[in-house]
């Protein structure tokens, strides 16, 4: 069946090329030719030929954007992205962009934010965390032109949450705290709060200073007045005073008392094994100097 269906494919593409050389209307010959591309396409999916019908899509879109159908243009260069994730992240984005920018030209500003996002995941997934973080702000400043701010504070997080993994501690921290401060206003997202005020605590700790960490938490208490009575403050204050004190078996105690009752995700981990590097690092330093 596969073959055939390749086949076919040929054959609509033949005649979808015959009909962009030949003689016609303008507009009516590349809107024949978007119907046979269209068909192409499909064969080709049909067979799993990806990156043939990838490539019919593309050219689909270019009849599309001959005959101004911009809209139509954006959806066939998604349908191309599609077919080309199964084999090719880094095609898949560049028909993903092409999606976009039509998107943002014609001010469909949540759909551009999707898109956007969806290649803020793609680079996510190819661990090429700079590219990620520049589409989700990307996403995120789009979805907040649209007022749809939850979609917007998604993309924010995931924006944070990159850039502490590429040590950009203070940027994470501002999202954070600003996180905090719009769930703290809805009701809704208001028990969230706390989650994100551990996550600005945790960037606090990576950066390594004990006054701002201490400066903080007076901050958090101050923003969210039942902060104080969380298990989230009672963490983050016992890891200040471990750091403070450079105690690295007190750091790890608070750690796994905590872990015990609420797992602490891979990424909260990640970070806090490095503040434990560092309280390492300083005993070790003060060991040499006695």
């Amino acid at each position: 069946m596969g073959n055939q269906d390749v086949a076919k494919g040929d054959e609509f593409e033949r005649k979808a090329e015959k009909k962009i050389k030949g003689w016609g209307l303008f507009s009516s010959k590349y809107e024949d030719a978007a119907d046979l591309y269209q068909k192409a396409a499909n064969s080709f999916k049909l067979s799993k030929s990806w990156d043939r019908a990838a490539a019919a899509y593309i050219k689909l879109a270019s009849c599309y954007l001959k005959s101004d159908s911009k809209h139509e243009a954006a959806s066939a260069y998604v349908d191309s992205a599609n077919c080309y994730k199964k084999i090719s992240p880094k095609q898949a984005i560049s028909c993903l962009d092409q999606a976009v920018n039509i998107q943002l030209e014609i001010n469909r500003f949540n759909m551009a934010a999707r898109y956007s996002k969806e290649i803020g995941e793609l680079y996510e997934q190819e661990q090429n965390l700079d590219q990620a973080i520049t589409y989700f702000e990307r996403a995120g400043d789009l979805y907040q032109t649209e007022e749809v701010n939850t979609s917007a504070s998604q993309c924010r997080q995931k924006v944070a949450e990159f850039s502490a993994q590429l040590g950009n501690y203070q940027k994470a921290i501002g999202i954070y705290e600003e996180v905090a401060r719009y769930s703290l206003n809805n009701n809704l997202l208001k028990y969230g709060a706390r989650g994100h005020l551990l996550n600005a605590g945790i960037c606090q700790l990576c950066k390594g200073d004990v006054v701002a960490i201490n400066n903080a938490l007076d901050k958090y208490q101050d923003l969210d007045p039942t902060f104080s009575r969380t298990r989230e403050c009672k963490l983050l204050a016992d890891l200040a005073v471990a750091f403070d004190e450079e105690d690295a078996v007190k750091f790890t105690v608070a750690v796994k008392e905590f872990d015990s009752i609420t797992k602490l995700d891979a990424w909260r981990t990640t970070l806090l094994l490095r503040v434990k590097e560092n309280i390492k690092a300083k005993e070790l330093e003060e060991d040499d100097l006695t």
